[in-house]
């Protein structure tokens, strides 16, 4: 089961990197054009995605007993168990925050501009904060270890 959800999350993270790349590449593109209904369900999609993947990490996240370690002595120490107990927590849920909040102010706004240039800000932010807190795979540190 453990392994199921890791994989679910792992493949899940191309997906949701994907909807924010749509997401902000058709934000960009159509700012002069009327906001469709199109690319509300793209923020609703991109957003939906964000929480299943919130949801599978914090099944791992218990699962593994990467909670139960926050409090004790030296995790802070090790590059590795710092990133996954506290730093890719941190990120990825400030991200899923910003991305939550965008599609909000993106469906309360207004203007047609206002929207896309909502839709653009947040998903840009939440789209950078996930680039900076994913544990990619040709990183170094993490090459050694395969219980990631």
């Amino acid at each position: 089961m453990i392994t199921g959800f890791q994989h679910m999350h792992s493949v899940l993270r191309w997906v949701v990197l994907a909807l924010f790349v749509v997401t902000l590449v058709k934000a960009w593109q159509n700012h002069q054009l009327s906001f469709t209904p199109g690319q509300t369900k793209l923020g609703l999609f991109t957003m939906i995605s964000m929480h299943i993947q919130l949801l599978l990490g914090l099944a791992l996240c218990v699962i593994k007993g990467w909670a139960s370690m926050l409090g004790q002595p030296g995790v802070m120490e090790s590059t590795v168990m710092r990133f996954c107990t506290l730093e890719h927590f941190v990120g990825t849920l400030l991200a899923l925050l910003f991305g939550t909040f965008g599609y909000s102010l993106t469906k309360r706004a207004s203007s047609d501009d206002m929207k896309h240039k909502r839709q653009l800000r947040y998903s840009g932010i939440a789209l950078l904060l996930i680039v900076a807190s994913v544990p990619w795979p040709f990183q170094p540190r993490f090459e050694t270890y395969d219980w990631l």
